[in-house]
């Protein structure tokens, strides 16, 4: 294929946290380059962006506000930024958050690590994953697994579906193994409902 074209209405809509819906884009289109996605929210006062940092990702990243009206926040400052904005964000780990000042907003983001061949974040994986129901959710996180290779948050997240499962021994090698790679994982499952029957 040497191009690709879609409609915004016609991407998947994946609710994330606080009314924030994913609109996958990259992996619709098979981009490999960089990182590309669009989100929507339906109320005023949902979240459009989620509040984080890109500090382990290292990413830059640029929002363009596509219709609709959102405010950001990054850092101390807040921005107004009715459709047409671009916000552009070099310092990953500078926390970001922008809310819906109308109904229907719609943000496109797009990043990437500079001076790097682009990865695919593992959260495209998880979000995908816990939309759907269990078996498929665990079988989305093994291809996921299997297409960007060992990553601890992709063990991680592939252990709490199968929890939620009943596939005990299962979620117990698979955090054991997001551990393994990644130890910080072992706090973070100290408080996740999701593990409460492996720990």
């Amino acid at each position: 294929m040497t191009y690709g074209v879609a409609r915004l209405d016609e991407l998947d809509r994946v609710p994330v946290m606080e009314g924030l819906e994913w609109r996958p884009i990259r992996r619709r289109l098979g981009i490999r380059a960089f990182g590309v996605n669009a989100y929507t929210a339906e109320k005023v006062g949902d979240w459009i962006v989620e509040e984080h940092t890109e500090g382990s990702l290292r990413h830059e990243e640029l929002y363009m506000v596509m219709s609709g009206r959102a405010t950001f926040t990054l850092g101390d400052e807040t921005i107004d930024a009715p459709a047409g904005t671009l916000v552009f964000i070099s310092d990953p780990d500078l926390k970001r958050k922008a809310v819906a000042e109308e109904e229907g907003t719609t943000v496109l983001a797009v990043g990437a690590r500079p001076g790097e061949a682009f990865t695919p974040s593992p959260w495209e994986w998880y979000f995908q994953a816990y939309d759907q129901p269990l078996e498929q959710g665990i079988e989305t996180m093994k291809a996921g697994i299997e297409q960007d290779g060992e990553r601890a948050p992709l063990y991680y997240h592939l252990a709490c579906i199968e929890a939620k499962d009943g596939r005990l021994e299962d979620a117990k090698q698979h955090l054991a193994h997001a551990i393994e790679l990644d130890p910080k994982f072992e706090e973070i499952a100290t408080s996740d409902d999701d593990l409460k029957e492996v720990r």
